[in-house]
């Protein structure tokens, strides 16, 4: 029973801290912009997270982790984005983690351990409350109701005092709680409202009270009295051998490098040797098909490679199997390499979009994957340390395409290779080019400049007029401090040294009463 009054505390502290980043996070986020706030939001859970393990102070390195913490969060200074909120949750699920001395060491497990915290988090604190209550029930729900109360009476009472005093020394204070209206609060209590508190509070708990949840699997003990009538010999066990054993695997490594090198011919002959297409094929069409069906057969060729040389077998030791792996994922790589010249040989042609920077990212990672298995194969590393490196090397990528304004990359692509700036390629696509936002609008301002405005088209001089009113918008939306970003920063500077753009003159009459 003691150790339940000394813990209840500890639910009540945690729980008024809970409720003042939910009355900060109604402040920052509802009804409002969202984009600084959401970095300085999570250095508020953070500095919560810090307060409630005061313990984790103990070791002397512990500054470390708010410095990584500082760096994972600082794509959300640049721009907030699914990308950057992503990574800013996972950081922050790792740090929480660590105070509470529950992360794991190798990274392949922090990963698991950041997968289970996100499925568990939106349960976490009706659990608890639910555990709490029965605990109560157990050993007297009175008395912990009257010490969770005791412990906060004093704290608000002295407050509350406090409070009244700086407002009569402060008249900015006085003014402050002049501006109270416990009527206009009462009006602020809408339904949507209580949803956006309830959905802070069982997030923030989450970090509040990192765990994990525990899974009990009933594992069967092996029967050796059983095991031993068996007999020794198992004629399945011997088709199976024959169908994935070291033979079969030397034939498949021998069949798959001829077929690769095949198709590595045919890149090397049709793309870059300048070979003609059969009849009605072109070499765009050639590009595209092939892209993604490659990254695919690259990434069915990993598994089978990890499947088939896994650490200690048979075959991770012939060496002629070990050449082979070399041969053939060298060929992936050499694949992976003639997909991305393929996807920008169809980019040249058809522009630049979302999908296609992200399907260069991808095919990147998978080339890097495909190396990182060369090298477990050649270090004689485990799986596991193939995932941690995979790992790795995906939150590193992602980390920095947050830095990356993949709208602003987009659109000036786009414009600097369409036909009307450079006389061939395709027209611009310019109504997608705006559809891209903010981050379009030097791009398009290139645009309009180099275009003859007296021969100019009625589309390019509507889609002008609808650019200064996107500028008008979104200087009114900066105006709020919280959607301040660096992103936006560096925008505004421009558009500020560029100046206001001018409306093009109507080409029609006003309507009547303007």
């Amino acid at each position: 029973m003691t150790s339940f009054f000394t813990a209840a505390p500890g639910y009540c502290s945690r729980f008024g801290v809970a409720v003042l980043l939910v009355v900060l996070a109604d402040f920052l986020f509802y009804g409002q912009p969202a984009d600084i706030t959401v970095f300085l939001f999570a250095i508020l859970i953070a500095a919560a997270v810090v307060a409630v393990h005061p313990a984790a102070f103990s070791d002397i390195r512990v500054w470390l982790k708010p410095a990584a913490l500082l760096v994972a969060l600082l794509p959300l200074a640049e721009n907030v984005s699914p990308l950057s909120v992503s990574i800013a949750l996972a950081a922050l699920i790792i740090f929480a983690l660590s105070l509470s001395g529950r992360l794991r060491h190798s990274l392949a497990r922090i990963a698991g351990q950041i997968v289970l915290f996100g499925l568990a988090a939106p349960f976490r604190f009706v659990s608890d409350f639910i555990r709490w209550r029965k605990t109560a029930r157990r050993f007297g729900g009175r008395r912990v109701r009257l010490a969770a109360v005791a412990v906060w009476l004093m704290p608000l009472t002295l407050g509350a005092v406090f409070l009244a005093l700086f407002g009569a020394a402060n008249p900015v204070i006085e003014y402050w709680l002049s501006l109270i209206d416990l009527l206009k609060l009462l009006d602020l209590i809408q339904l949507a409202r209580i949803a956006f508190w309830l959905f802070v509070l069982a997030g923030v708990w989450a970090f509040l009270r990192p765990r994990l949840p525990r899974f009990s699997w009933g594992i069967r003990r092996p029967n050796h009295a059983l095991a031993a009538a068996q007999p020794a010999t198992n004629p399945q066990r011997h088709v199976i051998e024959d169908i994935v054993g070291k033979a079969a695997i030397l034939r498949a490594l021998i069949v798959f490098n001829v077929l690769f090198a095949l198709q590595t011919g045919l890149d090397a002959t049709y793309l870059w040797g300048g070979v003609a297409l059969p009849d009605g094929l072109s070499y765009a069409a050639y590009a595209h098909r092939g892209a993604y069906p490659l990254i695919v057969t690259a990434l069915l060729a990993a598994g089978f490679v990890l499947a088939a040389l896994r650490p200690g077998s048979e075959t991770s030791g012939d060496p002629l199997i070990r050449r082979l792996v070399y041969a053939w994922v060298a060929q992936n790589i050499v694949l992976v390499i003639s997909s991305i010249l393929r996807l920008d040989l169809y980019i040249g042609i058809y522009a630049l979009t979302y999908w296609r920077i992200a399907a260069f990212v991808w095919m990147g990672l998978v080339a890097s994957e495909l190396a990182l298995i060369i090298a477990r194969i050649a270090l004689e590393k485990s799986n596991e340390w193939l995932s941690s490196a995979n790992l790795l090397t995906l939150s590193l990528t992602l980390y920095a395409c947050c830095f990356i304004n993949f709208a602003a990359l987009i659109a000036n692509y786009n414009v600097d290779h369409s036909l009307e700036m450079t006389g061939q390629g395709i027209p611009l696509d310019a109504w997608y080019v705006r559809s891209l936002g903010p981050g379009a609008f030097p791009a398009l301002d290139r645009f309009f400049d180099h275009q003859d405005r007296t021969a100019a088209a009625g589309a390019v001089r509507e889609l002008e007029g609808l650019r200064a009113s996107d500028e008008d918008w979104y200087r009114t939306v900066q105006r709020n401090w919280r959607a301040w970003s660096f992103r936006d920063w560096r925008l505004l500077a421009y558009l500020d040294s560029k100046g206001s753009l001018v409306l093009p003159q109507p080409t029609q009459p006003s309507l009547p009463g303007r």
